[in-house]
C-alpha cells in the first residue's frame, strides 16, 4: 500500500510540475498611431553656445492623456539615399540624435558625440520623422 501511495504521489508531482501556466491577453484593439512628417533644413536652430542643434515639431496628438499613459517612439530617416528609419536616441555621422517629448510637441536635438566644443553640422536636406504612439490600456 505504501508503494502504491508513493507511486501515485510521484506521478501527481510529475504531472503538476509539468503544467505550464499560460496567460492569454485578449486583443483589446488599442489604436496605436503612426505619424510621419518631414523636418526641413531651415527648421534647425543652434543653441546659444553652438554645441547643439534643435527643432521642435508640434504634435497635437500628444495630449494630456497620451503624455501620461502612452509610449512614444521616435524614428528618423537621416540619409535619403538609404531607405531605413533609425530609432532615437542614436549616433549618425559622429552626431548624437536625441529627443524630448512634451505635451503637444517633440524636440529633436543633434549634438556632436565627441568633444563638447565641436559644432554639430546642420542638415542640408530634409529628414524624415516617424512618431509611433503606442496606446496603453491604463
Amino acid at each position: 500500500m505504501k508503494k502504491f501511495t508513493i507511486l501515485m504521489l510521484c506521478i501527481a508531482t510529475l504531472g503538476l510540475a509539468s503544467c505550464k501556466k499560460e496567460v492569454l491577453v485578449p486583443d483589446t484593439g488599442l489604436p496605436n498611431q503612426t505619424i510621419e512628417t518631414v523636418i526641413n533644413a531651415n527648421q534647425w536652430t543652434y543653441s546659444e553656445n553652438n554645441t547643439r542643434l534643435s527643432t521642435t515639431i508640434n504634435f497635437p496628438e500628444i495630449d494630456d492623456a497620451t503624455f501620461k499613459n502612452d509610449g512614444i517612439l521616435v524614428y528618423i530617416y537621416p540619409d535619403n539615399s538609404v531607405a531605413e528609419y533609425k530609432q532615437l536616441p542614436m549616433v549618425f555621422d559622429a552626431q548624437a540624435y536625441s529627443y524630448i517629448v512634451r505635451r503637444g510637441s517633440i524636440t529633436i536635438d543633434i549634438q556632436t558625440s565627441g568633444d563638447n566644443v565641436l559644432t554639430p553640422t546642420k542638415p542640408t536636406a530634409p529628414i524624415g520623422l516617424r512618431v509611433v504612439i503606442v496606446t496603453s490600456s491604463q
